[in-house]
């Protein structure tokens, strides 16, 4: 039985939104998107929908903020930006995701007392 794509758990996305805009600089959705992907190794697939409810999500918390431009298709294209309290957002996103993998890890690695 093959791999499945990952589910991503609640917040998950925005989070990868947000590094990602913090490593790369201002994207527009289908960047931020494919990025995404390349860097899981294709095992996270994102649609249109997905991706853009995220970023409008991240931009109603003031995490993100966006501005028209070009894109290098020469097509009229949103980019978006990390926000200094998106930054901070990241910082806390950051710590609790690698304490809860070191909690996890730690479960996993249980063995068993038979």
């Amino acid at each position: 039985m093959g791999e499945s794509k990952l589910d991503l758990l609640q917040g998950t996305l925005d989070v990868m939104v947000l590094q990602t805009l913090t490593a790369l600089g201002p994207l527009h959705g289908y960047g931020i998107a494919r990025r995404i992907e390349q860097v899981s190794g294709k095992q996270v697939l994102l649609n249109q929908g997905t991706i853009y409810a995220s970023l409008v999500r991240l931009q109603q918390r003031g995490w993100i903020s966006s501005a028209w431009g070009t894109s290098a298709n020469n097509r009229r294209a949103k980019f978006y930006s990390i926000t200094r309290s998106g930054r901070r957002q990241l910082v806390a996103d950051t710590a609790y995701w690698r304490r809860l993998a070191a909690v996890m890890g730690r479960v996993l690695a249980m063995s068993s007392e038979g």
